[in-house]
């Protein structure tokens, strides 16, 4: 089958390592394009509920399929987020073509973007992270029940629910906390002269305009591999959001989880574990000072 050309593919929030995360749909959706830089947005691997006892072979070819892009050059970048915010003190580190940074400012096509996690602007996760750690614990947990459910969903012929979706839906103060992140981020980002502002974070995809006292911002999302996935891409000089149930073709790709069982569960583990209980975090770059932004060259786009 031959793969999409993509620009750039903007991915958050997937959460490798919990039971929400759909791994195989993702390596379907990654194997059907050939990007030409990715932006990995936070989130990735869950190193808040992180287990031996729980990495299947898919959320490991997930992980090989990102180091295969990164040997063949393909621009990587690695913005921490708040579940893997240990991460961050390796910002400025380099290898290869991946590089681990808090933040990106881009110009593209005329646009200055500006893109990063989010968690900062979650009054929550700055003012009490115990009770935000422990939210997340029962995230999982809901989710964990939402597919024992659609379990016997299905076989009653009554399709899929999304149990955590329609909690946010309807849950007056969630839908407040979406809103209210929303407008201060795009607030922020006009103020600092941004045309485009690009967040993962609330597992909510999103491609809107927004009006705000320092002018028009585009606001997206590149939403979550836990219930909605989505992805942010930009192409053609368009910018789309890319939702896998519309997707036909990459639900058509056969992922091969027998060739990947080969190595041992423990061998994988053991490796992941090497990777991230590096103590000594590597020589950071030296970065340029700009509104507390760190601008990124990014090939075929400009330093913003």
């Amino acid at each position: 089958m031959a793969k999409r050309e993509v620009d750039l593919v903007v991915l958050s929030d997937i959460h490798l390592g919990t039971y929400g995360c759909h791994a195989t749909e993702l390596l379907q959706y990654l194997k059907s394009i050939r990007p030409k830089a990715v932006v990995l947005n936070g989130d990735i691997i869950d190193i808040w509920q992180f287990s031996k006892r729980y990495w299947p072979a898919t959320h490991m070819m997930v992980v090989k399929h990102l180091i295969g892009l990164i040997a063949k050059d393909v621009p990587v970048y690695f913005i921490p987020g708040n579940h893997d915010e240990m991460l961050r003190r390796f910002k400025g580190f380099q290898l290869g073509s991946l590089q681990i940074t808090n933040k990106l400012s881009l110009k593209i096509n005329n646009s200055r973007v500006w893109i990063f996690h989010g968690d900062v602007f979650d009054v929550v996760m700055q003012n009490s992270k115990w009770l935000a750690k422990l939210g997340a614990v029962g995230y999982d947990l809901l989710i964990l029940i939402n597919r024992f459910v659609n379990f016997f969903s299905v076989k009653m012929g009554k399709g899929k629910l999304s149990i955590s979706k329609n909690v946010k839906n309807t849950v007056k103060s969630a839908v407040k906390f979406i809103n209210h992140f929303e407008d201060t981020v795009c607030d922020i980002a006009a103020e600092n002269n941004y045309d485009i502002v690009i967040c993962g974070h609330i597992h909510h995809p999103e491609i809107k305009d927004v009006v705000t006292p320092h002018g028009p911002v585009t606001y997206m999302n590149s939403g979550d591999w836990i219930e909605n996935l989505t992805a942010l891409e930009y192409n053609e000089s368009k910018w789309s959001l890319y939702t896998y149930a519309n997707d036909p073709l990459a639900q058509a790709i056969d992922i091969n989880k027998k060739k990947q069982a080969k190595d041992s569960a423990k061998a994988m583990m053991d490796s992941l574990m090497l990777e991230l209980n590096v103590r000594q975090p590597a020589p950071v770059v030296k970065e340029e000072k700009k509104k507390n932004v760190e601008s990124v060259a990014i090939p075929n786009f400009v330093e913003g």
